[in-house]
């Protein structure tokens, strides 16, 4: 289509001269000789372009510009003076022209501002054309879109961008590295290396923190944004939210393995949902289930998976410390407070601030500690050793203990009113016996990771090995498990681990019948491990080894029940 013209301007021989020069051109040119000849004419047609005098009696060229503008505001605008100045200038540009021109006009010089000023009109409309794209697709899109420029400043974001990452309107002209740090970075990263290294970048099954706090699982990619030339001007970051998505498969499909812990079980499929559910709880937890099923793994799941994820996970084994020691320990001390007091000291609570805190084999602290831990529990606040002043903590606290809570309760070994406070969720780790389904999968999880450490080459169990396993009880459960993998690695030379590469009180141990072996902990402990010495002829070691616990730890419970050989 041919562009149409506008020339407005009170001199009759003007209007011609500039209708013969830009009609040779092939243009369509239209006269008006007065701001109302041309605002009627404005009104029935549209025009590419407009030639205005800057001189039109009443009202000046200056108002033909604001009323063009005010229609269309990508038409161009080029003022005609016969008596250029510098003023005049300077306002008509200031005010949205395009240029201006001189008389007398010269034909060459009103032929090259024209197709100037109408390339001019071609690009801005362009321009408008993609802006309104771009708009509509923002509007529409369901990710979140984060638009940088080339020095990392926001340019542009969308509604999806304020819900998932947490920006708005203030975030624009700013850098993107401190405002983009709810998934870890991954975003800063992922912009970063496709603004350097210039070419795309992606990442799947991004753990996210909402603005709401809720946990999301997002999808990013990244991507650099360069001009006609080639040259990167900027990137774009894409985050995708599926959250629901994640969800839906985890219900569809069973899951192998959930952070350190491995299984594919009813009883494990179970068990990592309630994790999924507990994530972003702050309940305190209670983690009960023998020796060796795992507890600490738990503890360590539920933190990472939950929105404390960044924070301390510090972790406390209870059974390992004396009262006094573990007192200090848990909540610190002044300098002086007692004998070797030498300095202040930051007690574990202190350092879990914000995270998370394990408190294992909580069975076996005293009643003075025990009072001190209600505390907490009630007022999410400590009090250092030999300081009076409390101190606020938070903290989600998860204990774990393979002792019969209740029956010490009832005994009067264990506070009544902690033991509530403790089990606020419990979550009961099923021995191995009771999950052997799982035995595949952790033996070859355990080759895997044995082969990394060892640099070997083993492939897997023999038949026979696989059939004892499944018939073994496995007092020490996943611990014993472990144990009995390493030492038959280092005995075994071959691909395969044979029947002959297992320790041999194992193999004893292993012709016993299901009424015959080793009853569980917690109907009673103290038979067990005379169970477990008798099996062993009272070697202390192998007893040890066969409950899936250190020797210490042995020492310590044969004291306790007062089990002499």
């Amino acid at each position: 289509m041919k562009s149409r013209i506008l020339v407005i301007d009170d001199e009759k021989s003007l209007r011609f001269t500039f209708r013969r020069f830009l009609a040779d051109e092939g243009y369509e040119v239209d006269t008006a000789a007065d701001f109302e000849e041309a605002r009627k004419c404005l009104e029935k047609q549209s025009y590419d372009l407009v030639f205005s005098d800057i001189l039109l009696g009443e009202k000046t060229g200056i108002d033909v510009l604001r009323s063009i503008k005010e229609r269309d505001s990508l038409c161009p605008v080029i003022m005609v003076t016969g008596y250029p100045n510098i003023e005049t200038a300077s306002e008509a540009l200031r005010l949205g022209a395009f240029d201006y021109i001189s008389k007398p006009v010269v034909k060459k010089d009103l032929l090259q501002v024209a197709r100037a000023a109408l390339k001019y009109r071609r690009m801005a409309e362009e321009n408008e054309r993609n802006r309104i794209n771009l708009e509509a697709v923002f509007r529409c899109v369901g990710d979140a879109l984060v638009i940088v420029d080339r020095q990392g400043l926001i340019q542009r974001i969308n509604e999806a961008a304020e819900k998932l990452l947490g920006l708005d309107a203030g975030v624009l002209g700013r850098l993107y590295d401190p405002l983009l740090t709810g998934c870890s970075e991954r975003c800063v990263e992922l912009l970063r290396r496709a603004l350097e290294e210039g070419r795309p970048q992606q990442q799947d099954q991004v753990a996210c923190e909402a603005p709401d706090a809720a946990r999301r699982i997002l999808s990013l990619r990244s991507a650099p944004l360069v001009d006609g030339g080639g040259k990167a001007i900027g990137a774009v970051l894409v985050a995708r939210d599926e959250t629901r998505l994640r969800a839906l498969e985890r219900s569809l499909s069973k899951r192998h393995r959930y952070h350190k812990m491995i299984g594919a079980s009813k009883k494990m499929q179970d068990l990592y949902c309630l994790l999924d559910d507990l994530a972003d709880v702050p309940s305190t937890v209670l983690i009960t289930g023998e020796s060796g099923t795992g507890k600490e793994l738990v503890a360590e799941a539920l933190h990472k998976s939950g929105n404390r994820r960044n924070k301390p996970l510090v972790k406390v084994n209870c059974a390992a410390l004396s009262d006094t020691l573990l007192e200090s320990e848990l909540f610190g001390h002044v300098r002086g407070s007692f004998t070797g007091a030498v300095k202040d000291r930051i007690g574990r609570f202190q350092k879990a601030d914000g995270g998370t805190i394990f408190l294992d084999e909580i069975g076996d602290i005293s009643h003075k500690v025990q009072l001190r831990l209600l505390r907490v529990l009630q007022e999410r606040e400590i009090e250092r050793i030999g300081e009076s002043m409390p101190v606020k903590v938070d903290i989600r606290i998860v204990a774990a203990t393979n002792r019969n809570l209740t029956e010490m309760v009832r005994q009067g070994a264990f506070r009544e009113d902690l033991y509530y406070r403790l089990k606020v969720i419990t979550i009961e780790l099923p021995p191995l016996r009771e999950r052997k389904e799982d035995l595949p999968l952790l033996t070859e999880h355990m080759i895997e990771k044995l082969n990394d450490s060892m640099g070997r080459e083993v492939v897997g169990v023999s038949t026979e090995v696989a059939d004892f396993f499944a018939a073994y009880h496995w007092p020490g459960n996943i611990r014993e498990l472990e144990h009995v993998m390493e030492y038959a690695f280092v005995r075994c030379r071959e691909p395969v681990i044979a029947l002959s590469h297992l320790p041999q009180d194992l193999m004893a141990g292993g012709s016993l019948t299901e009424q015959d072996s080793i009853p569980p902990a917690e109907e009673d402990e103290a038979r067990t491990l005379c169970k477990a010495l008798e099996k062993t002829a009272w070697n202390k070691a192998k007893a040890a080894r066969l409950l899936g616990i250190d020797r210490k730890t042995l020492y310590r419970k044969l004291a306790k029940y007062q089990i002499e050989d």
